[in-house]
């Protein structure tokens, strides 16, 4: 590290105690350096500096980040790496504030639903990629994303394909062509129904053609704020600063309804409109669940019920399960960061600096809303809620509503800091990679990716922190 570095960290960091490193002595230097932010880390611990995590006995236990820690600051030496997730307990998962006790009965009811467990014998099939939405939007809790043990792996009485682990992610496969070499592109449910006379698709074959993509679940906290944010302001932030991202190779667009042109803003690709779209999707794609959104069975079972299977009234109830999971996600709240300290806030700057902000902005502001507690709120997501040109890298040559085979939505930052898996496909649990992933031929993340790599240690390190303190 340049000494004017050194000088600039204790500027910043008056409770750190650098040394300026003399001639060939930058390696102690660096030591004392590390002491120091350890000493720093002890007296910060309120603060949520987290260390090596030990969750609840009753809680999954999380596994060690995959370049290591150094200290109860998370900081790795002389390398940067990801810290790790945040300990529990979880940062998110619980309700909007202020919602009036109408609307809290209907986040309660909605969360019940949202974790029951379907069966064959009331609806589940007759393809399936999982019993419940909560056995996917499992982690930190229910909402999130994959868990840390994949509950995908213990489904009895089928074959196991080789991409689902116990200790990796829940997936859904999409398969990119038809056998003729027309384009494909729709799930292929892991599983069968065992009364339906149905067989589970050629997986082996497909990853041997190269012909799988994967998907892992998308965090649905926060989601009514992301619902809330008006066309015109996602359109206002893209145009905004519109130089400064050509400068850096930034671009960007809007997925849009083919039906009334409005923004579409959910799901991997930002393919779908709404909460209760994308709810009623998810029910008969990931459960084979048929609804009102989704009325039709997608494979014929030979002991064929009548559809749609969820509907308005089923079993006297007022709302249908799609309407009940729609309102448990709207009124979600986001997950809350951590107290911002001197690493964080450091690494927020550089964060910027790299032009990381670009398309993960730090926030958007909601428009008016029938529910008071989602009206004009700043969410602070740190997504732009636009499809971006991810290049060779991470193309999955999947098109989904206006999104071509190399676009993806940026994914929203906020609840990184205790998320497990990482990209659209879950293949990496480290961010350090995530970040390098960004970077490929004809990917618009290529020149902010560089602004990264040409950090130093420092810089790099706090960036990390500070994306694992959201």
């Amino acid at each position: 590290m340049p000494y004017s570095r050194w000088a600039l960290a204790a500027r910043r960091f008056p409770h750190v105690r650098v040394a300026q490193p003399p001639p060939g002595g930058r390696v102690f230097a660096w030591g004392l350096v590390i002491l120091g932010l350890g000493l720093l880390a002890i007296a910060t611990a309120p603060l949520g500096i987290a260390g090596a995590q030990t969750a609840p006995a009753t809680a999954p236990v999380e596994s060690a980040p995959p370049n290591g820690q150094f200290g109860s600051a998370n900081f790795c030496a002389p390398i940067p790496c990801d810290p790790g997730p945040r300990k529990l307990p979880p940062a998110a998962g619980g309700a909007m504030p202020n919602l009036t006790s109408t609307q809290m009965g209907f986040f309660t009811q909605g969360q019940t639903t949202f974790e029951e467990v379907d069966t064959v014998s009331n609806g589940l099939g007759p393809r399936f990629n999982m019993n419940s939405c909560a056995g996917c939007h499992a982690y930190p809790a229910v909402g999130g994303s994959s868990p840390p043990t994949n509950p995908q792996a213990a489904i009895t009485g089928q074959s196991i394909p080789s991409f689902i682990t116990a200790t990796g992610p829940v997936r859904e496969v999409r398969f990119v062509k038809n056998a003729d070499g027309t384009p494909d592109g729709g799930v292929h449910d892991l599983f069968v129904n065992p009364g339906c006379g149905l067989s589970q698709p050629d997986f082996a074959g497909a990853l041997g053609a190269n012909n799988a993509i994967f998907r892992i679940p998308t965090p649905t906290f926060g989601a009514g704020l992301i619902e809330a944010i008006p066309d015109a302001t996602i359109v206002a932030n893209m145009k905004a600063s519109a130089g400064q991202k050509a400068g850096l190779g930034i671009s960007g667009r809007t997925n849009n309804s083919g039906n009334d042109g409005t923004v579409t803003r959910f799901g991997w690709k930002a393919q779908n409109k709404s909460l209760v779209m994308f709810a009623g999707e998810a029910y008969n794609v990931e459960q084979g669940v048929t609804n009102e959104v989704f009325p039709n069975e997608r494979d014929i079972c030979s002991t064929q019920s009548a559809t749609p299977e969820d509907f308005t009234g089923n079993g006297g109830a007022a709302q249908s399960d799609v309407t009940q999971f729609g309102l448990f996600m709207q009124m979600l709240a986001p997950p809350t960061a951590q107290q911002p300290n001197p690493f964080t806030q450091h690494g927020q700057q550089v964060f910027s600096q790299a032009g990381c902000d670009m398309c993960h902005t730090p926030s958007l502001t909601t428009g008016p809303s029938t529910i008071a507690a989602l009206s004009n709120q700043k969410a602070n997501l740190y997504s732009d809620l636009l499809i971006h040109d991810m290049g060779s890298g991470l193309a999955d040559n999947i098109s989904q509503g206006g999104a071509s085979g190399n676009e993806f939505r940026t994914a929203p930052l906020w609840g990184v800091g205790q998320r497990l898996f990482f990209l659209h496909d879950g293949r990496t649990s480290d961010l350090m990679e995530a970040i390098q992933q960004h970077a490929s031929s004809g990917s618009e993340a290529n020149q902010v990716v560089g602004n990264f790599n040409n950090l130093n240690t420092f810089d790099k390190e706090t960036l990390l922190v500070f994306l694992r303190s959201l």
